[in-house]
């Protein structure tokens, strides 16, 4: 479970990383950098959930 929730908010929070840059204008290495910021905020959410989730 825990490499699942992992898995998944890494994903999500790439894919909202990426979104963020777009809509605020930025060029690709800008949006590459943001995607890696939610990637990397997105394997927290995600450990956290999984840790939630098997109390």
């Amino acid at each position: 479970m825990n490499k699942l929730c992992i898995f998944v908010g890494t994903t999500i929070g790439g894919y909202v990383g990426w979104w963020a840059g777009e809509q605020l204008g930025f060029e690709f290495f800008v949006n590459f950098l943001l995607s890696g910021v939610g990637s990397i905020l997105g394997v927290y959410a995600g450990w956290k959930l999984a840790r939630k989730l098997n109390e």
